[in-house]
């Protein structure tokens, strides 16, 4: 009886960590979007420091990081386990909000273009001004990321939970746990690495000799320092460009009507000559991405007309 109570406790063991892998899966496609937003909007935040102190700076960020994970994780489980009709709404409500901030960006960058250049040259004057306190400036970078991760962090805490809603309470906190720690560790990881590969260029192109193997590498270090503020736009239009799909997919499946629509095309196109795979899987993003931008302008024009009837009063 011993041996056979062992053998069922290791199989539902193994059942719980197969759902798990399962759901972390789904888990990490569905938070995949946002994880572009945050990961260029870190490397962006910590721009700006002095080279010598770029990595303790992303360490500093990255524990404040934990602590939000601490706060948000065990917030989020206790909703689910005491208010689960509370998910859906949060997760309408995250993808709202990444709606507008997608637009938000587009509009920031179509309009405040002057802005963003007086913001850069006010970096650089402070990196040149030794009357100006670096270590204030520090802070408030670092203070300035923490609080854009708690922002993000929540969107990706509520996006995993909505994945697992329906699952079990340990799979809920297995997934949710480990989708808030090996986001953190890969984020700040690969934030580390971005912001330090303009430093890793310069480190190739000084080494000396006359041999073919030192000449790739200073050939490769010349590549790196063209390549790092290129990857800095991209990493920006690709976390735009997500914030779109993921708050727009999310909208799309928690608003009955618009899934009815979606899923209408997809059975009208499936049904034409057109209806290829190709296009199928493009009509879903498209759609999503549409949405998300309709819901983002909508946002931001509720915002603005709200700000001037305040104003006004």
């Amino acid at each position: 009886m011993a041996g056979a109570s062992l053998l069922t406790l290791l199989d539902d063991i193994a059942t719980v960590l197969d759902d798990v892998a399962v759901m972390s899966k789904v888990a990490v496609k569905k938070t995949a979007g946002v994880l572009g937003d945050d990961l260029a909007l870190n490397a962006e935040q910590v721009s700006g420091v002095r080279a010598e102190r770029e990595i303790p700076v992303v360490w500093a960020v990255a524990k404040g990081s934990f602590v939000n994970k601490l706060i948000l994780v065990p917030a989020a489980l206790l909703i689910s386990a005491f208010l689960p009709w509370l998910i859906t709404p949060l997760l309408m409500l995250g993808g709202a909000f990444l709606c507008y901030e997608g637009c938000e960006k587009v509009f920031h960058k179509l309009f405040h273009k002057e802005k963003d250049q007086q913001q850069k040259q006010d970096v650089v004057k402070a990196l040149h001004d030794p009357s100006i306190n670096m270590v204030d400036f520090e802070k408030n970078k670092i203070k300035g990321a923490i609080r854009t991760d708690f922002i993000l962090s929540a969107e990706i805490i509520v996006i995993a939970l909505g994945t697992v809603a329906e699952s079990a309470f340990v799979t809920q906190v297995s997934v949710v746990s480990a989708i808030a720690l090996a986001m953190t560790v890969f984020v700040y990881g690969l934030v580390a690495g971005i912001v330090k590969l303009d430093d890793a260029g310069f480190y190739l192109i000084k080494l000396t000799g006359a041999s073919l193997w030192r000449g790739f590498l200073r050939a490769l270090g010349r590549g790196m320092l063209a390549f790092a503020p290129v990857l800095m736009k991209l990493l920006a239009i690709a976390g735009t460009l997500a914030m779109f799909l993921v708050g727009g997919g999310i909208l799309v499946h928690g608003w009955h009507s618009l899934a009815e629509t979606l899923l209408t095309i997809e059975q009208y196109l499936s049904g034409t000559s057109v209806g290829v795979s190709a296009v199928l899987f493009l009509v879903p993003l498209l759609f999503n991405a549409l949405v998300g931008l309709v819901a983002g302008s909508v946002i931001i024009g509720a915002i603005n007309l709200g700000s001037r009837f305040f104003k006004k009063a």
